[in-house]
């Protein structure tokens, strides 16, 4: 006989996860199966150099999962079955080709002291930016959390006009709809802090000119001030394991290897999973934690016009990672305090990430693409032996797919040929900020975007957020509108995962939220 369960989740990331083990509280039998011989999906950790360096795959930030309402409901749960984050009070910083720096800490005088050695007038407009976030923040917070619905839509709008006015509710609408660059440029005079914040913006997909981008910059800037960053004790995948053994010791089958070939339906109504080893697993409800373009494939087809939209669905350009196994920490020429951040961006200004941004999605390998340095043993020293330390970079933008190289240097238009040249160009400009770092790499894992994707079939063309976040794919229309809510044309069917709203980043928004609506609370 066929097991039977109330839900089946495809997939063992953040937000199946998360739906499974709300729906496990509420007394459902559920079942997660997931293809990939780790859960996890973009948030694992392994030793991918060296023996004792533990690597964070692709997500290392942990901050949005910690504030979550998900592990508001179940943290202490996860706590018991191992979760554990490491603060960092320094969250993050930039570094500049003419020398200079500036970083943001949980200590507001000392973040306003960099601003100020670049500009007196920035201080102080940080300082009033920070003292009016406590105010600000329920509003932009309870925006990113309230379900894609008119309804809640409603609510939210009264109540923000109830407690800011109409003029102030049109202020943040506005805000809400600009570009980093028209928010960074119209706040900021200082370049260096215009380009630390905004870089933050490609983390979402939002190149400085991309309407709806300015929201990002703005939330990054103001949490770690006030809150810092947090990271997984030991890795990322510490969130994993404890979701995981969490729905383990409820009784509930988590499996790896274990790949969904087809939703099964019966009478119109999705009715279960037939996996690639020929079970059948028959369920009232299924949930696919997949990319839209994977659902046509799994369900045979829906209906036209949702499966085209599907089809449709917008990603956001690659990354490339490079993981490094080190000997020390760079050397940071601007200051050594640049040893204390858990981030380091390398992102000199707003103009030159947007051409690094414009030549990613015309295909090309950028000439100067922007690196994200993670030095994630500054406040975890448990992930590499005693002395030594790992680097986390981030490569953004690259082409899923190579069209050419905006510096007509590398010829390779595959990424087997093209990693090593490429990640070397990424690893030059780490070197020109921080002479020397070359020569303590003990260890090197260069991961592509044809390798992420590989990995996990979700990360089309390496993009790690599953979907560019701009406005037309955004709030109502993530993934397509009337869908936000994860339905689909099939009854019983959901979607779930970054693609769907709120859309990407460690929260568990999506999962969670379409949990709660399933049972009701």
């Amino acid at each position: 006989m066929p097991e039977t369960y109330d839900a089946v989740l495809i997939g063992a990331g953040v937000n199946t996860l998360a739906a499974a083990l709300h729906l496990a509280a509420r007394s459902w039998r559920v079942a997660v199966f997931e293809g990939a011989d780790v859960a996890g999906g973009a948030v694992k950790t392994a030793e991918y150099t060296l023996p004792g360096f533990r690597h964070d795959w692709a997500a290392m930030n942990l901050s949005l999962f910690a504030g979550s309402g998900f592990f508001k409901e179940y943290g202490a749960e996860l706590t018991r079955h191992g979760a554990a984050f490491a603060p960092a009070n320094r969250p993050f910083a930039s570094s500049f080709p003419d020398g200079t720096w500036c970083g943001v800490s949980t200590d507001l005088e000392g973040t306003a002291a960099r601003i100020a050695a670049l500009s007196a007038k920035d201080a102080e407009t940080w300082r009033t930016l920070a003292a009016a976030f406590p105010t600000e923040a329920p509003h932009l917070f309870g925006l990113l959390s309230a379900p894609m619905q008119f309804r809640a839509l409603a609510y939210f709008m009264f109540k923000t006009l109830r407690a800011k006015g109409m003029a102030g509710t049109l202020d943040m609408g506005q805000f809400l709809l600009s570009s980093p660059r028209k928010w960074l440029t119209e706040t900021f005079e200082a370049p260096q802090v215009q380009a630390m914040l905004g870089a933050w913006g490609l983390h979402l997909d939002f190149a400085p000119d991309i309407a709806g981008g300015a929201l990002f910059p703005y939330l990054e800037g103001m949490a770690g001030q006030a809150f810092g960053m947090v990271i997984g004790q030991g890795g990322a995948d510490t969130i994993i394991k404890a979701m995981t053994s969490a729905l383990k010791a409820r009784g509930h089958p988590v499996e790896t290897g274990a790949r969904v070939a087809r939703i099964l339906t019966e009478r119109g109504k999705a009715s279960g999973v037939e996996l690639a080893d020929g079970r059948t697993i028959l369920a009232k409800t299924v949930i696919a934690g997949v990319a839209p373009s994977a659902l046509p494939k799994l369900t045979g087809g829906t209906t036209p016009d949702f499966d085209s939209k599907m089809n449709a669905f917008d990603h956001a350009p690659g990354t490339m990672m490079i993981h490094l196994a080190m000997d020390g920490l760079p050397d940071w020429t601007a200051s050594s305090e640049l040893e204390t951040f858990a981030y380091v961006h390398l992102a000199p200004s707003l103009d030159q990430m947007a051409r690094t941004y414009a030549q990613a999605k015309a295909g090309l390998l950028p000439d100067e693409p922007i690196v994200v340095v993670g030095q994630p043993t500054v406040v975890d020293p448990s992930r590499a032996p005693p002395g030594k330390h790992v680097l986390w970079l981030q490569v953004r933008m690259a082409p899923g797919t190579i069209k050419g190289d905006a510096k007509a240097e590398i010829a390779a238009r595959t990424w087997p040929t093209a990693a090593e040249p490429f990640a070397a160009r990424a690893l030059d400009i780490l070197e020109a900020h921080a002479p020397g770092t070359k020569a303590k790499i003990l260890g090197q894992r260069i991961v592509t975007p044809a390798d992420l994707e590989s990995d996990n079939p979700n990360l089309i063309g390496g993009d790690q957020v599953c979907g560019s976040h701009h406005l037309s794919q955004n709030f109502l229309f993530r993934p397509a509108r009337g869908h936000a809510d994860g339905s689909t044309p099939i009854p019983n069917l959901h979607l779930t995962g970054a693609a769907v709203w709120p859309g990407a980043g460690t929260g568990a928004g999506a999962g969670y939220l379409l949990a709660r609506k399933l049972v009701g609370n």
